[in-house]
C-alpha cells in the first residue's frame, strides 16, 4: 500500500502558453484564484510534499509549493522534461503529476491513482489516468526508480509521454464517471465556459462536481 509519505505531488506549468497569448496559464484567474491553486488542492495534505515545474514567475508560485522547480533543461521542451525534473527533484518513491489548467480534477485523485497500481493484477510502474474513451498521460502516478530511463530516452531526443509510458509496465486509473475532469483550459473562451459549468453544478456524494468557491 503507497502511503501518504511515499508520495510527492507534481504540478506542470512549465509551457509557453502559447494559445493564451504566451501568458502564464497556471497564474491565470479562475474563480477569484489562480488555476495552479485549484489544482494544488487536489493535492495538498494527500502527499509528502508539493512541487510546481515553472520556468518563469518562481516567486508567484511560491506560495503554492513546498517547492518550484525548473526544467532540468532550458529551452521549454514541454511536459516530458517537466516530469523528468519532477522525478529527479522528488525524494519519496512515488511522484503524482498533473497539469496546472485542470481544476475539475476530482477531488479523490490521489486515492484513485494509488488504488489502481494497488489493484493491477501485474507489478505497475506508471498509473494514467483514463476518462473511459482516452488516455490522458499528464495525470499519473509514476514511480520515481524510472528517472535514469527517462535521462537516457530524452538524450535520444525523445519527447512523446505515450512513447516513453509503452516502455514499462502500466495501468489505467479510471476516471470514467467524471466528466469534466480533464477539461484544460488553452482560451479564455474555454476557461469562461469552465466557469460557468462548474459554478452552476451541485455536489454529488463522492464530491466530483462540487463547484469551485474563491
Amino acid at each position: 500500500m503507497i502511503t501518504r509519505d511515499e508520495l510527492t505531488g507534481l504540478i506542470l506549468a512549465g509551457g509557453q502558453g502559447r494559445r493564451m497569448g504566451g501568458r502564464d496559464k497556471g497564474l491565470e484567474p479562475f474563480a477569484g484564484r489562480p488555476l495552479v491553486a485549484h489544482v494544488r488542492e487536489r493535492l495538498a495534505g494527500r502527499v509528502a510534499e508539493v512541487l510546481i515545474n515553472a520556468n518563469r514567475n518562481a516567486e508567484a508560485y511560491a506560495p503554492l509549493a513546498d517547492r518550484v522547480i525548473q526544467d532540468a533543461e532550458g529551452g521549454f521542451q514541454g511536459p516530458l522534461m517537466g516530469i523528468y525534473s519532477g522525478l529527479r527533484a522528488a525524494a519519496t518513491p512515488w511522484l503524482l503529476v498533473v497539469p496546472c489548467d485542470t481544476p475539475a480534477l476530482p477531488r479523490d485523485l490521489v486515492d484513485r491513482t494509488v488504488a489502481a497500481v494497488n489493484q493491477s493484477p501485474d507489478e505497475c510502474d506508471i498509473a494514467v489516468a483514463c476518462d473511459g474513451e482516452r488516455l490522458h498521460p499528464v495525470v499519473a502516478l509514476i514511480r520515481t526508480a524510472l528517472v535514469e530511463d527517462l535521462a537516457a530516452v530524452l538524450a535520444e531526443g525523445e519527447r512523446k509521454i505515450d512513447r516513453w509510458y509503452a516502455r514499462h509496465a502500466w495501468c489505467r486509473v479510471d476516471v470514467s464517471d467524471c466528466p469534466d475532469a480533464f477539461a484544460n483550459l488553452n482560451t479564455d473562451e474555454e476557461k469562461q465556459r469552465l466557469e460557468r459549468a462548474l459554478s452552476e453544478a451541485t455536489s454529488d456524494p463522492a464530491g466530483n462536481k462540487e463547484p469551485l468557491s474563491p
